[in-house]
């Protein structure tokens, strides 16, 4: 089964906005010393969302565990709006996740807004109070399946998950699902796979090799 890109959107939540209590002390210095520091929602698994989707959590949780490595060594960084590629750009990266936890079925994590031109726009739009939100974007396979609903696109094992961009929330449900036209997915999908490898290094690969197995063993 071929991989496409996946992005799905969860919006910021206005109580958001103000849950200092989500911050740790030292992401609050950081605030001191003048960056935008705030929590947000960026994943949930084992529901239906915008898209129609639905990501299980042992593979959602999998692919967490993987971006711990990537907070870790602060390489999580993430674009202002999504391009049309698994690329990461260096150019246009906005922010950086620091932290990243579960609160029941849902991914949480503190953004930390970049001094860059793309972070200067970031900035503002949160300081003015415009609704935007954040955007997974990862490159998978689905699986048609069935729910209470009708029928669900489920996300396969095979997901790997590139990073969180900040997207404008669409004015319509189906301006959730981003989906180019089919040549141009084959052609993401082909580019995006060389842009991963070079993306996640030798050590990046080897750590989600030692997570699977301690998976399995665990189970």
């Amino acid at each position: 089964m071929a991989k496409r890109l996946l992005r799905e959107f969860f919006e910021l939540k206005c109580d958001e906005r103000g849950c200092q209590d989500l911050l740790t002390e030292g992401e609050k210095r950081w605030i001191k010393e003048g960056f935008t520091i705030f929590p947000a929602k960026l994943q949930q698994c084992d529901v239906r969302n915008g898209n129609g989707r639905s990501y299980p959590r042992d593979v959602l949780e999998r692919e967490i565990e993987n971006y711990q490595k990537l907070v870790k060594e602060n390489r999580a960084i993430g674009e202002c709006d999504h391009p049309e590629d698994s690329v990461i750009n260096l150019k246009n990266a906005s922010h950086m996740i620091t932290r990243v936890w579960w609160e029941g079925d849902s991914v949480l994590g503190t953004i930390k807004v970049l001094k860059t031109p793309s972070g200067d726009i970031l900035k503002g739009l949160y300081e003015s109070g415009v609704l935007f939100g954040f955007s997974s974007r990862a490159m998978g396979s689905l699986q048609e399946g069935q729910d209470d609903h009708g029928p669900i696109q489920v996300v396969q094992d095979d997901l790997q998950l590139i990073c969180f961009d900040a997207v404008s929330e669409p004015s319509s449900p189906e301006a959730y699902y981003l989906e180019p036209h089919y040549d141009q997915v084959k052609l993401n999908i082909a580019e995006g796979s060389k842009h991963l490898n070079k993306f996640f290094t030798k050590s990046d690969k080897i750590n989600r090799a030692l997570n699977e197995i301690l998976r399995k063993t665990n189970k």
